[in-house]
C-alpha cells in the first residue's frame, strides 16, 4: 500500500490541487515528506559520543522526554531504541482498526514475550506482546486513553515521602497537558450515546485524543444496557470518577483518522533540532557505572549494539541516564547492569553494583476472558471482511478508525455477596499471603508486598473504584467466525504478584516472567463473577436483542468449579504489565523514590509504568504520558507541585492547562484537531520549497 499523504497536510500548504499531479509526483513528494518526518531520527548509525541525557527506550514515555527534554537548545538528547522506525509498516500502525485484524503482534515489530508456564493457567505460557518499534506499544496497542481514578494517584502519592508529585492534581493535569482533545462528530455521539466534559481536557497538547470517525450501533446500547443491569452512566469519565458506563476516549487523529501514538505526536512534527538524535535498531546492552564520593554508583557510559553478536558501541553520559524500556526492559537493563537482586544477579554471572531487591519484583497485570454470542447483526468483523480485507484500503475511511471504546469499570461491591466481609476475609490474610506467595527471600520485597496488598485490600477495594473492567467488544473472533460479540470482565487491582528475572548476563536472551496469575484466590473468585456478571449483561434489554446463542463458554458452565475449570484455559493477558520497578520505600522493596532515581545511583532515573507501584483501574497508555510529561519537568526543572496549592482530596478543585473551547468546538479561534498528528512545522523556507516542489509537479 502506498502510503497516504496527511489531509491536514496539503490543507496548511493550501494546495488543494494535489489530486492533479501524477501519481509518480505524488509518490516523490510523499518520500520527501517521509524524510521530513526522519529529520531527527539517524539512520546512518552516526551520533555524537557524548550527550546530556541518554534515554533507553523510544516508546510510549521515551520520546515524550525526549521531544521535552529537547527543547532546551543548550542540552543534547539522544534516544536508544532496540526497534526499527516502523515506517515499512506505517499503515499498520496508522489504521486503528488493524490493530485486531492485520497488527503487529508477532511480527519481527513485536518483543513477543511469553511468561513461564502458569500452574493456574493448565500450565499455560501466556503470550506478552510488545512494540519493538519506534513508538513502542503505543503503535500496537488498542488505542485506549482511560485515565485512572482521583482515589488511585492519591493512594499512590501516600506509598512513598515527598509522592505529592504524584497525586491527582498533578498527573490530572500532566495528561490533560499531553493532549489535543477532539469532541465526537454529531453522529458519532448520538450513535453511541457518548457524555464527556471538555474541563477535563487538554487542546494544546501533541497527541490527539478523540474517538472513532464511525461508531457501531450496538454502541448506542451499551449504556441502556448497563443502566439497566443496575449501573450508573459515567458522564465525565476522565475527571478523576472513572467508574460506571461510558464510551472511552481514543488516541485517534480525527483530521484523517489514524493513530496518534508518540512518535506521530511527539517527534514527527518537530522541527530539525540539532540537540536531538533518535537511534533505531539500537539495542542497550548494559549501563556502565563508576564510583561516585557519596558511596552512590554513578552511569557514566551507555553500550548498545544493533543486534545480538553486533560489536558493542558505547556513548558517553553528561548528566542522566532514563530508562524508558518499559515495564520489562528497564528492570532487565538494570539487572544485566549489576543492579537487582543479589540472588538473581550471582545465578546469572552477573557482578553486582548495588544490591536491590526489588527490581523485578511486585510485578502485576490486568488479565481477562470473555463471554460470546453469535449475533443476528453486523459486527466490525463482518464489515471489515466483506468490504476491506481483500484490497488494500483508503487510510482515512472512518470505518477504518473503529475500535471498541464501549467499557465500564464496576466495583467490589457488584461482584461479590456480603462485600464486607469478604473484603475483611482477604485483609486479615495479609500474613499468610504474604509468607506463601511472595517470590522473594528479601525481607523489604515481602514488606512491599503487604504494603500493595493492604492498600488494596483496605483501600481500594471498599471505594467506588471499578475493581472490574466490563467491556463490549464488536470486532469478532476471526476472519471465519465474523458474527460475534463478547462482553469481556478484566481484573484490574490483582492480589497476585510476581516478578521477572534474568538468567543470563546477555541482555538478547529474554528475561523470566511469572506474574503468578491467580495465584491469589480473591482474583480468581473475583474474574469468575465478572464473567457472571457479563453474562447477565449480554441477556439485558436492549443489548441482548441482538444476541442469540452464547458461545462461549456457554450453557454447560454454570457452578464455580465449571467457570474456574473454563477459565484456567480461557484467560490472557490485557498487555498492561507494570510494577517491576515500583516506586516504594527502599525498605519496601522499591526501586525508585518519587524523582524516579533508582535507590544507590546519582544519576540514573525510571520513567514508564514499570514505576506504578500497583495497577489502576484504567488502560496504562494515558497516566503513562502523563508520568512522562512529569518527568520531564522534573528533570528540567519546571515542576509545580499543584498539590502543595489546593487540596489533592478534593473534586472541586481540578486544574485546567488549556483554553476551555467555544461553543464551536475551537480554542482561540482555532479548529480541534485542526493539526495532523503527522503533519511537519515548517520553517517558512521549507514550506517555500515545498510549494515550489508541487509547483514543478503541476507544471
Amino acid at each position: 500500500m502506498r502510503a497516504v499523504l496527511p489531509a491536514l497536510t496539503l490543507a496548511a500548504l493550501s494546495l488543494p490541487f494535489i489530486a492533479a499531479v501524477p501519481s509518480d509526483a505524488q509518490d516523490d513528494f510523499l518520500r520527501s515528506e517521509r524524510a521530513l518526518y526522519r529529520r531527527n531520527i539517524v539512520t546512518d548509525g552516526s551520533i555524537a559520543s557524548s550527550y546530556d541525557y541518554v534515554i533507553v527506550g523510544g516508546g510510549t514515555a521515551g520520546l515524550v522526554l525526549a521531544a521535552r527534554l529537547s527543547e532546551d537548545a543548550n542540552t543534547t538528547v539522544l534516544v536508544l531504541e532496540a526497534g526499527d522506525t516502523g515506517e515499512a509498516v506505517q499503515d499498520k500502525i496508522d489504521i486503528p482498526v488493524y490493530t485486531y485484524y492485520n497488527s503487529l503482534v508477532g511480527t519481527s515489530y513485536d518483543w513477543a514475550y511469553e511468561t513461564v508456564p502458569q500452574p493456574n493457567a493448565d500450565n499455560r505460557q501466556i503470550a506478552w506482546p510488545r512494540g519493538k518499534v519506534l513508538g513502542g506499544s503505543s503503535a500496537i496497542n488498542g488505542l485506549y486513553l482511560v485515565r485512572p481514578s482521583e482515589v488511585e494517584l492519591n493512594a499512590w502519592a501516600g506509598l512513598v515521602d515527598n509522592g505529592s508529585i504524584w497525586a491527582w492534581n498533578n498527573l490530572y493535569a500532566a495528561m490533560k497537558s499531553s493532549e489535543s482533545y477532539s469532541p465526537p462528530s454529531t453522529t458519532v455521539q448520538d450513535t453511541a450515546k457518548i457524555e464527556y466534559a471538555n474541563s477535563s481536557h487538554g487542546f494544546s497538547g501533541p497527541l490527539h485524543a478523540s474517538y472513532p470517525g464511525y461508531m457501531m450501533s450496538q454502541v448506542g446500547d451499551w449504556e441502556p444496557t448497563m443502566n439497566a443491569a443496575g449501573f450508573q452512566t459515567s458522564a465525565n469519565p476522565d475527571g478523576g470518577e472513572g467508574w460506571g458506563a461510558f464510551v472511552a476516549t481514543s488516541a485517534i487523529n480525527p483530521a484523517n483518522w489514524t493513530r496518534s501514538y508518540s512518535r506521530s505526536a511527539y517527534i514527527d512534527p518537530l522541527p530539525p533540532r540539532s540537540n536531538l538524535d533518535v537511534l533505531p535498531n539500537a539495542t542497550v546492552t548494559r549501563l556502565v557505572f563508576t564510583n561516585a564520593t557519596d558511596g552512590n554508583i554513578t552511569a557514566t557510559e551507555v553500550q548498545y549494539a544493533s543486534a545480538s553478536g553486533a560489536a558493542t558501541q558505547s556513548v558517553q553520559v553528561s548528566k542522566e541516564v532514563i530508562l524508558a524500556a518499559g515495564a520489562i526492559g528497564s528492570p532487565q537493563i538494570l539487572m544485566v547492569s549489576g543492579v537487582g537482586p543479589q540472588d538473581v544477579l550471582e545465578a546469572a554471572g552477573v557482578p553486582v553494583q548495588i544490591s536491590l531487591p526489588g527490581v523485578g519484583q511486585h510485578l502485576q497485570d490486568h488479565i481477562y476472558a470473555e463471554v460470546t454470542w453469535k449475533t443476528n447483526t453486523q459486527t466490525s468483523a463482518s464489515i471489515y471482511y466483506a468490504n476491506y480485507s481483500s484490497n488494500p484500503p483508503d487510510v482515512s475511511s472512518p470505518f477504518l478508525s473503529f475500535v471498541n471504546s464501549a467499557t465500564a469499570y464496576v466495583n467490589f461491591s457488584s461482584l461479590v455477596s456480603a462485600p464486607q466481609t469478604y473484603a475483611s476475609q482477604i485483609a486479615a490474610n495479609v500474613s499468610e499471603s504474604a509468607a506463601t506467595l511472595v517470590p522473594s527471600q528479601y525481607s523489604e520485597v515481602i514488606e512491599g508486598y503487604k504494603a500493595i496488598y493492604n492498600l488494596t485490600a483496605q483501600t481500594l477495594l471498599m471505594s467506588s473504584i471499578g475493581d472490574m473492567e466490563i467491556l463490549l467488544t464488536l470486532t469478532g473472533s476471526g476472519q471465519y467466525n465474523p458474527q460475534t460479540i463478547s462482553i469481556q470482565a478484566a481484573l484490574q487491582h490483582p492480589f497476585s504478584q510476581g516478578r521477572l528475572y534474568i538468567n543470563s548476563s546477555d541482555i538478547f536472551d529474554y528475561p523470566l516472567i511469572d506474574p503468578q496469575y491467580l495465584s491469589h484466590n480473591a482474583d480468581l473468585v473475583l474474574l469468575r463473577e465478572g464473567l457472571r456478571l457479563c453474562r447477565d449483561i449480554g441477556n439485558t434489554a436492549p443489548l441482548s436483542s441482538v444476541m442469540t446463542e452464547e458461545i462461549s463458554p456457554g450453557s454447560s458452565v454454570n457452578t464455580d468449579d465449571e467457570w474456574e475449570t473454563w477459565l484456567a484455559q480461557n484467560f490472557y493477558t490485557e498487555y498492561h504489565p507494570s510494577c517491576s520497578c515500583a516506586m516504594l520505600p527502599l525498605s519496601q522493596g522499591g526501586v525508585v523514590d518519587a524523582n524516579l532515581k533508582v535507590y544507590g545511583t546519582t544519576n540514573v532515573r525510571v520513567a514508564d509504568s514499570s514505576v506504578f507501584p500497583f495497577e489502576f483501574s484504567a488502560h496504562l497508555q494515558a497516566p503513562t504520558y502523563g508520568l512522562a510529561e512529569q518527568a520531564a519537568s522534573m528533570i528540567k526543572g519546571t515542576f509545580v507541585n499543584l498539590n502543595s496549592q489546593t487540596n489533592s482530596s478534593s473534586t472541586s478543585t481540578k486544574p485546567s492547562t488549556s483554553a476551555s473551547p467555544s461553543p464551536t468546538g475551537s480554542v482561540d479561534g482555532k479548529s480541534n484537531g485542526a493539526l495532523s498528528s503527522r503533519t511537519p512545522v515548517f520553517p517558512s523556507s521549507a514550506a517555500a520549497a515545498a510549494l515550489a516542489l508541487l509547483a514543478a509537479f503541476v507544471l
